[in-house]
């Protein structure tokens, strides 16, 4: 029999989702209390077994209407033994009495014995006026992630990162999944295994002919490395891979040849035929300069295998041709001309002209990786993933918009720092900038980083790039940039109806303030805004963090081993020094040049491994996690993606048509943010 005070309460309807990993349920003691506008319900336990893959409903008692839910509290003990056991949930619904869905979206792990909030999943900001009850519960929040989140500073002149030294020292939701991280261990083991047995990890020898380093690797190889090994040496190629290679970012228009490369017109003469010269290619818009000034003072690795190492800091002329084919005309192997520092030409001996490209190429792999790949995606990106954790709340709509698009971030750059550039790691074991060059390269690579560079179409126009013919990767990367800009406008003008409305969020200001000083180190000649003001520049600003996180990571990092998996393509170091006259290289002088079989061998083995992304993936405008759940938001994201189809059509079809396809922009293909 009901008792009076029974009829007065109030009954709420929670349905609590778990997710089908393999070990995503939890036997730990669950309970949860609902947060409202006019209290808080009492705590209530759920379960002492949530099982994978699992949606189970449960009943919540209160003595009062709680008004519209904000938010719900879960709290996670341990039952029976002390022992970790995660749980990962993916959403929780709440219905009213009078029959409301609140929705919670969450897609997150819970660890340990904790208690967690979380908002209702309705996208709010902050603007003058705000509920208190709002303003007090987004603020607790921000307090409680910015204890996991932590800022350090990885060394000085560089980006900030998160203040973690090995990969389990992360948040849990920064981690890689079992499946990620198996497959990421089944791929390194495979390819070591390969190269091991060979005996080419323990060989500190030189090559004995350039045919021998493809016996690196037999199964681990691409039709595109296999037509690089065969072509590697044209010079049309040579030209190709600045508009459509690993590193398109190098390469900008000549108007007026710098003072400190001073080819002349007879120099270039056998190059552009008679029916033209230097002086009128420059102004008609057909020359073009590859400058690798950055690489001036750096210093060199001091020892490789116990061999001296020597960099260089070349600059390269092109010169398009009427066929449209992108040639070096002209290459200076420093920064100083003068008689020490010839000016080589296509018209010197073979080897001459060979050896004078390889030392552009080391050039090119040093910039492309240190700068272009690891500063400008992989640091960025994780700047980026910090701010956005410590300065949005879960139910800020930029988080819910930027958040698929940092996943892993985290882990895979905690791994690069112990491993790749960090102390005795595989940059210092193999690169001509390892050993503390590296530093140097990203101190000066970020005094010069500007907003023009990081945002796609400004780039394009500030390199002179525009009207280039066969550059895939701008005519691309303008296709996705502007499929991302028009989805991220369509979110940004649903929840930001004025440029006021932009001005007066603290939480977004507050973000990319961060950015702006953690990230850009508060260089003000970077044109980065440290603020935003208007709708446009919001969207600008996010279409830049997505692209950035995606495509550009895209372009920079999944061809990798197609173009570096020939090693003289790409060179990671060189034992001797550049040459200072010409008619003195041979073969035997450029092998002798070139890294030694392990140092080969291990850049091969670490190209393949991260041109290969492990299992886990998550293309571009895949949003498994439902984050929004209004009806418009999920009509945009919807909208995005048939964009992204049709563009995958449009680049499809044109690579069947090419001799040498451009797939690294494929949609398709595309991971949703830098994970690997």
């Amino acid at each position: 029999m009901c008792t009076e005070s029974n009829k007065n309460m109030e009954l709420y309807t929670v349905t609590v989702a778990t997710g089908s990993d393999i070990f995503a349920g939890t036997i730990d003691t669950i309970a949860i209390s609902l947060v409202g506008m006019n209290g808080e319900s009492t705590k209530q336990d759920l379960s002492h077994l949530l099982l994978p893959g699992t949606v189970s409903d449960y009943e919540v008692e209160t003595e009062q209407d709680l008004g519209k839910l904000l938010s719900v509290n879960l709290y996670k003990e341990t039952y029976l033994f002390p022992v970790q056991d995660a749980w990962y949930v993916k959403y929780i619904n709440v219905t009213s009495p009078d029959g409301k869905l609140y929705q919670f979206p969450v897609y997150e792990w819970i660890d340990g014995q904790t208690s967690v909030v979380f908002p209702e999943g309705t996208g709010t900001i902050l603007s003058i006026g705000s509920n208190n009850a709002i303003m007090g519960q987004r603020t607790e929040e921000l307090k409680k992630v910015r204890e996991i989140y932590k800022w350090k500073m990885m060394f000085e002149g560089s980006p900030y990162c998160i203040d973690a030294d090995t990969p389990d020292d992360l948040p849990i939701n920064e981690k890689y999944s079992n499946l990620k991280l198996g497959s990421l261990g089944f791929t390194f083991i495979l390819s070591n295994i390969e190269v091991g047995l060979k005996g080419l990890t323990s060989s500190t020898d030189s090559w004995r002919n350039l045919d021998d380093i493809r016996t690196v690797f037999y199964f681990n190889r691409t039709d595109v490395s296999d037509e690089v090994s065969k072509i590697w040496n044209e010079d049309s190629f040579f030209g190709y891979q600045y508009l459509n290679g690993v590193n398109p970012m190098q390469i900008r228009k000549c108007e007026k040849l710098p003072e400190n490369f001073p080819v002349s017109n007879s120099m270039v003469a056998a190059s552009l035929g008679t029916s033209t010269d230097l002086t009128e290619e420059l102004k008609n818009g057909n020359i073009f300069l590859a400058d690798y000034k950055i690489l001036q003072g750096i210093p060199a690795n001091p020892l490789i295998n116990g061999k001296k190492q020597y960099i260089a800091a070349p600059l390269c002329l092109l010169w398009k041709d009427p066929k449209d084919q992108l040639l070096p005309i002209a290459i200076q192997l420093g920064q100083t001309p003068g008689e020490q520092t010839p000016i080589f030409l296509p018209s010197d001996s073979e080897w001459d002209w060979t050896l004078a490209k390889m030392w552009v190429r080391n050039a090119e792999f040093q910039v492309h990786q240190s700068v272009h790949h690891l500063l400008n995606t992989h640091l960025i990106a994780e700047v980026f993933s910090m701010a956005t954790h410590r300065q949005l709340p879960h139910n800020h709509p930029l988080y819910k918009v930027i958040v698929p698009h940092l996943r892993y971030t985290m882990y895979i750059n905690t791994i690069a720092r112990n491993e790749l550039f960090g102390p005795g790691g595989i940059f210092d074991q193999i690169m001509v900038v390892g050993n503390g060059g590296t530093e140097v390269l990203f101190k000066k690579a970020m005094e010069e980083v500007t907003y023009t560079d990081l945002c796609l179409p400004d780039d394009i126009e500030a390199r002179g790039l525009g009207s280039v013919p066969n550059f895939f990767y701008r005519d691309d990367g303008k296709m996705i940039w502007e499929a991302i800009e028009s989805f991220v406008s369509s979110i940004v003008r649903y929840y930001y109806r004025s440029d006021e409305s932009v001005r007066t969020d603290p939480e977004l200001q507050a973000w990319v303030a961060e950015i702006y000083e953690k990230g850009f180190l508060s260089n003000k000649s970077s044109g980065i805004p440290s603020s935003l003001d208007t709708v446009p520049s919001l969207v600008k600003y996010l279409t830049m963090v997505i692209f950035r996180c995606s495509a550009q990571h895209a372009a920079v990092n999944s061809g990798q081993f197609d173009f570096y998996g020939w090693m003289p393509n790409g060179p990671t170091s060189m034992k001797s020094p550049p040459p200072t006259a010409k008619g003195v290289t041979t073969l035997q002088s450029i092998l002798n040049t070139l890294p030694d079989v392990n140092t080969t061998t291990t850049g091969i083995v670490i190209v393949w491994q991260v041109s290969n992304e492990p299992l886990d993936q998550r293309h571009l405008g895949e949003y498994p996690n439902v984050l929004f759940t209004e009806e418009n938001p999920q009509k945009y994201i919807k909208d995005f993606q048939e964009k992204l189809v049709e563009i995958s059509r449009i680049i499809t079809e044109r690579n069947q048509t090419l001799p040498f396809p451009y797939p690294y922009l494929n949609p398709k293909v595309i991971e949703n943010s830098v994970s690997i």
